[in-house]
This record gives structure tokens, sequence and C-alpha cells, in this order.
């Protein structure tokens, strides 16, 4: 006798959820040893009961062991361990690029109007008004390509507007020729 697909939504009845929380646990816990014994994988798993109780299942060692490991393999943990191992000279580097986007930011921030211009600096001052001519010049050569290839393509498009105009004026020839024969 073939099973029925199970909706999956809360058991309302407690007896029956009870009854289901303990087999489907067991079944989990079984294919986690299945796993761990056909592909050497080491697996822990945590389970906590609606009642409050704890059920865990670590191979190939203990739970603690298991996430230690899964910590220290966090992209958090991967990234404090290569920044201990970073010279001297490029965590100046990072130093002096974070201080530039810190000014950046600030900068940004001046320009839409979400700090008051007056209290800046001389030096933040200067510096903001040669991140704007950067920014402006970047601009306009942004437009002036974009405008060379928008000509480009208008130049494009009137080739063929006019060949298509001179095979169209060709075929109204060629029928005044021939309503006048």
């Amino acid at each position: 006798m073939a099973r029925g697909k199970v909706q999956m939504r809360r058991i309302e009845n407690p007896v029956h959820r009870q009854v289901t929380f303990c087999k489907r646990r067991m079944g989990l816990l079984k294919k986690a040893k299945e796993l761990s014994v056909l592909c050497d994988a080491d697996i822990g798993v945590i389970v906590l009961s609606p009642h409050g109780k704890i059920y865990e299942l670590a191979t190939n060692g203990n739970m603690e062991g298991l996430i230690e490991r899964y910590k220290s393999n966090l992209p958090e943990a991967q990234v404090e361990r290569t920044e201990q191992n970073i010279p001297m000279v490029i965590q100046q580097d990072v130093l002096f690029l974070r201080r530039e986007v810190d000014l950046l930011q600030n900068s940004l921030r001046y320009m839409y109007g979400e700090k008051d211009i007056n209290h800046m600096n001389l030096g933040e001052l200067q510096s903001l008004e040669s991140n704007l001519e950067v920014w402006v010049n970047n601009i306009r050569s942004t437009k002036m390509q974009l405008m060379s290839r928008e000509i480009e393509m208008l130049k494009n498009k009137e080739g063929i507007l006019k060949a298509a105009n001179d095979i169209l004026q060709e075929r109204v020839l060629l029928a005044i020729n021939s309503c006048i024969l």
C-alpha cells in the first residue's frame, strides 16, 4: 500500500504531534548516521523538542569539537585568520584606503546635504573640490562616449534608410513606367 502525500503543516493534535516528532527524529538521526558511514562525513545534529529536551548526534567525535570546526570555517573566522597573516605594509595600505573611503563617504554626505558644509576644514574642502573635478571629468568623458555611440548608430540608421528610400524610388519608377506602357 502506497503512502499518500503528507501535507506540511503543524499537526494540531498534541499526541499525534509527539508521536510524529519521535518517529521523524529517529529517522533523521538514522539518516545522519548512514550519511556519516557511507560518505565518511563528520555530522552533528541538534534537535530541540517542543518540551525543551535536547537530542544530539555527533559522529566521529563530540559535538563541541564539531561546533569548533564549524566556527573556524565560517567566513568571518577566515577573514580574521587572514588578517593576522597580512604583513605590516599591507595593513598600512588597508588603513590608508579605509581613511580614503571615510573621506570620500564624508564628501558624498556633504554633497548630498546630509552634513553641513560649513563644518568642513580647509583640507576636506580641497579634497572635495578635487574629487568633484575628477567626477565631472569622468562624467563628461562618459557622456561624450555615449553621444559618439549614439551618433554612430544614427549614421548607420541613416544609411539603411537611404538605401531603403533608393529601393522604394526604383519601385515607384518601375510602377510608373509599367503604367505608362
